[in-house]
C-alpha cells in the first residue's frame, strides 16, 4: 500500500490526480493513525462525509509537540525536532522512511532550480554534526553531497571563508546558492557588505528572539542592498513537513505538485475559503507525510493568489517562535 502511494505521490501532474491521492490518503490515515482518528472523532466529522480535499479535517500543528504522530506500523528511523529556547516544548516529527524525505527534497529542488549537482551550496546554518535532528540541515547536507563542488557545506562560524568561497565561485561562473536563516544573512550583509551579485540568496525565515522584528519587505530590501543583488529567494518548510515551498522573489511561494496550501477562516478553522485573495490561517496538505499526517493546520497567516502562489503574512499572536529563528547560535 505505502509503495503504491509513494509512486502515485511523485507522479502527480494535475489537480485531479492530487485530489484523488489526497482523498485516498485521508482514508488510509484515518484508519491507521490513532491520534488523527481520535481528533476527527472529537470534531464529530464522519470520515465518509469527506468528498473533497477542502473538507478534510486538518490536524493542528501543535499536536506534534504533545503526541507521537505516526500512521501505520512501520517503525520510525529518526526524529526531526524543532529548535527552541529552554522551557519551550519542541515539535517532534517521527520519520519512518528517510528515503521518502530525500526523494521529496531532491525532486522539489529540481522543480524550481534544476539539478543540485550543478550548484555550490553555502549554508549559514549549524553543521549536521551540531544539529542532526534538524530537517532543514538534513536537507542541506543531502544537497551538499549531491553537489559536484567540494566547497559546498556549512559556513556558520567562518564568514571570511564563506565570502572568499562565494567570490571565487562568482569569478569562475559557478552557479551558487547561499541559504540561511534571516537574521544570520542580515548580520552577514550588514557587517561585511559582500558583493554577491552572482549568488542566489535564499532566506528561510526567522527574526523573533534574535533581532528586532521587521517586515519581509524591509528584510529583503536590506539584504538586497547589503549583498548587491536584485532578488531574494525564500524557502518555506518546517519540522512537521517533509516538503518545502520555494519563492524565487517577492515573497511569493510555490509548492511542488504533491503539496498544496489552503486558507482557512481565522474565526472558523473548519471553513476553507474557496476563492483566492482572502487572508486567513494556512492549512497544508503534504502528501509526503505518508507515515505521519498529511493534513496540517499551521499557525501562519497567509493569502493565496490566482496562479496558485501564496504569501506568508505573519504569525498568530499566540504562536511560539519558529524553531529556525533560534537555530544559529
Amino acid at each position: 500500500m505505502n509503495k503504491k502511494f509513494r509512486q502515485r505521490i511523485f507522479r502527480i501532474s494535475d489537480k485531479k490526480e492530487f485530489d484523488e491521492v489526497a482523498l485516498d490518503l485521508f482514508k488510509y490515515q484515518v484508519n491507521n493513525n490513532k491520534i488523527y482518528k481520535n481528533y476527527i472523532s472529537a470534531l464529530g466529522i464522519p470520515p465518509d462525509s469527506v468528498g473533497f480535499p477542502e473538507e478534510i479535517p486538518f490536524l493542528p500543528v501543535s499536536f506534534f509537540k504533545d503526541h507521537k504522530i505516526l500512521t501505520g506500523t512501520k517503525p520510525f528511523e529518526t526524529v526531526f525536532e524543532s529548535s527552541g529556547t529552554t522551557g519551550i516544548i519542541t515539535s517532534k516529527h517521527y520519520v519512518s522512511d528517510l528515503t521518502l524525505y530525500q526523494e521529496s527534497f531532491f525532486k522539489g529542488f529540481r522543480c524550481f532550480y534544476g539539478e543540485p549537482e550543478d550548484y555550490l551550496f553555502a549554508s549559514l546554518l549549524p553543521s549536521y554534526a551540531e544539529r542532526e535532528n534538524s530537517s532543514l540541515i538534513y536537507m542541506m547536507k543531502g544537497l551538499n553531497e549531491k553537489s559536484k563542488h567540494s566547497e559546498s557545506g556549512f559556513y556558520n562560524n567562518d564568514p571570511e571563508r564563506l565570502i572568499s568561497t562565494l567570490n571565487k565561485a562568482s569569478i569562475n561562473g559557478t552557479k551558487t546558492i547561499l541559504l540561511g536563516v534571516s537574521f544570520a544573512l542580515l548580520d552577514l550583509a550588514e557587517k561585511y557588505h559582500p558583493d554577491l551579485s552572482g549568488t542566489i540568496i535564499i532566506e528561510t525565515g526567522g527574526m523573533k528572539g534574535r533581532r528586532k522584528e521587521i517586515t519581509r519587505q524591509e528584510l529583503h530590501a536590506r539584504l538586497k542592498e547589503g549583498f548587491n543583488v536584485n532578488t531574494i529567494h525564500s524557502e518555506y518548510g518546517m519540522t512537521e513537513l517533509l516538503s518545502q515551498a520555494w519563492s524565487k522573489g517577492d515573497g511569493i511561494y510555490y509548492c511542488p505538485p504533491w503539496m498544496k496550501i489552503y486558507i482557512r477562516d481565522s474565526q472558523d478553522p473548519l471553513t476553507i475559503f474557496d476563492k483566492p485573495g482572502r487572508t486567513g490561517g494556512i492549512n497544508i496538505i503534504d502528501l509526503v507525510n505518508l507515515h505521519s499526517c498529511s493534513f496540517i493546520s499551521v499557525n501562519d497567516l497567509g493569502r493565496i493568489y490566482k496562479d496558485g502562489g501564496f504569501e506568508v503574512l505573519g504569525r498568530f499572536d499566540s504562536s511560539d517562535i519558529r524553531g529556525c529563528n533560534l537555530m544559529v547560535e
